[in-house]
């Protein structure tokens, strides 16, 4: 089993969500989170004053997934949130070693 962990834009939640959809990925947990990579933030004016954002908002998109999805997920992933300017996000594969549902106690691929 695998987790992907996308950063995307918060505008695209929707789009990736309904990419994951069709190929019948249901589960994820989204959070807003903030946070800068190569674009630094920018600068904003706000009652004439300037000053400088940092942190940028973001979703945070988490999905577990058999590794036999995992490749068709991180394209439609990187599909759907893709807009070609900068700031478009990251996806992150990460190993996981196992996963219990609480509810029925099932391990593995069957708690996903």
């Amino acid at each position: 089993m695998k987790k992907i962990e996308a950063i995307i834009k918060p505008f695209k939640i929707e789009e990736v969500k309904d990419a994951l959809s069709e190929l019948g990925i249901e589960g994820m947990t989204v959070t807003e989170v903030k946070g800068f990579g190569r674009q630094k933030g920018h600068t904003e004016i706000y009652r004439g004053s300037e000053y400088t954002v940092d942190f940028l908002p973001k979703i945070k998109l988490e999905v577990i997934l058999a590794d036999s999805a995992v490749d068709g997920a991180i394209k439609a992933i990187v599909a759907a949130a893709k807009t070609g300017k900068i700031g478009d996000g990251k996806v992150f594969v990460l190993p996981v070693e196992n996963a219990i549902r609480i509810r029925t106690e099932e391990t593995g691929e069957q708690a996903v």
